[in-house]
């Protein structure tokens, strides 16, 4: 940069620091390229307007398109430092969004993989859910298949092998060998759907669908009978899973992982509510076991629609929040997490509440930064027990960390590389992600790969 050029950038930053707005105006219309430029430490024209609480210069500078994006040396927007010193008015000003913050956020037809859980392997002919007839013929059809679940876990078939990535796989039974349990009065039965046709020229069509014209039927049962006894029921080496239901139930293949998210949220619907939330009496299961109804004539439930006769799926925000230099990632640890591993921050979303300003909500409260643009990305079903994950990408507008110790442990912004280092695992690895089944994981693979040949 020229002398004149620094003389020039020299006057307008002091324009802007001392609120001189007509001579700002008038720097600005000799040359516009002054608008972004820093100064000192990395400051802008903006960031000293904010420091000195003059809005009417925040303002001016606004309106031709300044970046309020940019951060000083000490990684410091506008809005910041705004904040920091006090001046609310001008904080508010920058807080506000609009198109400008989108150029962090990716275009709609970014879109990444399948999650974890998501897969749709069966039709869930919800249509035959209120036919009894239907469904009594299905439950005691011989092509029909039956998952066997203990206390919530579901039997597998085979053993973990430890060069495999899939390590498990359902069970799956036939009438004859479940008709006892299904007589049990402890055994929650539920309809799971039937398997999708196979095309008309499809030589792997099955048996069932050539000899019926209709593909084979799924339930899925539930019983708290003794677990040894229920493993004599499979003819192969079979097991249930013991305690880290939650990460066991990553080493199903995708298809059998979609199947088990419905069954397990279901079954545990079913667990939790065997009494009405209206008047206390108990409940019993209809419609294939999506709708429980209160066998009290007189109560309430039973006049009209009641969303507690039916299964409740939880909706939760998990976000990955963009610094607003667009290189860097906000990312926090709970004290539960293993050593070493940092995730997308999350929260349940509350009632009347948006998903936008659910992730506004719970990123300010669990780390202090606040968000603007909140962009939807992809989601995916969690049963444990039976929450819907809505992955979003949000960009913040301020940096400062102030971490809510009863939410979360730490959080801190990661550098891109340092993150593109830890999803390929590569040797200089300072820390962890979720597996690659999360959504948290997917979210930040979807982050690195938007500006990246990866």
């Amino acid at each position: 940069m020229s002398s004149v050029q620094e003389q020039l950038l020299d006057r307008f930053l002091d324009a802007a620091a001392g609120g001189e707005l007509s001579q700002l105006s008038a720097l600005l219309s000799r040359s516009l390229a002054l608008l972004n430029q820093a100064g000192r430490n990395g400051w802008t024209a903006l960031m000293l307007a904010a420091r000195n609480g003059h809005f009417h210069v925040a303002e001016a500078l606004l309106s031709q398109g300044c970046d309020k994006f940019l951060v000083n040396s000490s990684s410091q927007t506008a809005y910041d430092i705004a904040k920091f010193w006090g001046h609310r008015h001008i904080a508010n000003l920058l807080a506000r969004t609009d198109d400008g913050c989108q150029r962090l956020l990716p275009t709609p037809d970014l879109i990444p993989q399948e999650n974890y859980f998501s897969r749709e392997t069966l039709d869930r002919a919800s249509e035959k859910r209120s036919d009894a007839a239907w469904l009594e013929a299905k439950q005691s059809s011989p092509d029909s298949v039956f998952l066997l679940f203990s206390n919530l876990s579901p039997m597998l078939s085979s053993l973990p092998q430890a060069s495999s990535e899939v390590e498990a796989k359902l069970c799956r039974f036939k009438y004859e060998t479940v008709k006892d349990l299904l007589q049990k009065p402890g055994t929650v039965l539920i309809f799971l759907g039937v398997e999708k046709r196979k095309k008309p020229s499809s030589s792997s069509s099955s048996q069932t669908e050539e000899r019926t014209g209709e593909p084979p039927a799924w339930f899925a049962i539930n019983t708290d009978e003794d677990s040894a006894d229920l493993l004599k029921l499979c003819k192969e080496t079979s097991r249930f899973f013991p305690q880290r239901l939650n990460r066991d139930l990553l080493k199903l293949s995708e298809d059998e992982a979609g199947i088990v998210a419905q069954a397990r949220a279901v079954l545990s619907w079913h667990s939790r509510y065997s009494f009405c939330s209206t008047c206390g009496s108990a409940t019993k299961p209809e419609e294939g076991g999506h709708k429980r109804s209160c066998l009290n004539a007189d109560c309430r439930s039973l006049q009209g629609v009641h969303n507690t006769c039916y299964p409740r799926v939880d909706p939760v925000v998990i976000m990955l929040v963009i610094h607003p230099d667009g290189n860097q990632c906000l990312l926090g640890r709970k004290k539960i997490f293993p050593v070493g591993m940092f995730s997308c921050l999350a929260g349940f979303i509350e009632p009347g509440e948006t998903i936008e300003e659910a992730v506004r909500r719970e990123v300010q409260e669990e780390s202090g930064v606040s968000v603007g643009p909140v962009q939807y990305v992809s989601c995916q079903p969690w049963p444990m027990p039976s929450s819907l994950m809505i992955g979003c990408l949000a960009v913040a507008v301020s940096t400062d960390i102030k971490v809510d110790q009863n939410e979360i442990e730490e959080a801190r912004w990661f550098p891109r590389q340092q993150v593109i280092d830890s999803v390929f695992r590569r040797a200089n690895v300072t820390f962890t992600l979720p597996p690659r089944q999360a959504i948290a994981y997917q979210l930040v693979r979807h982050w690195i790969g938007m500006t990246s040949n990866l």
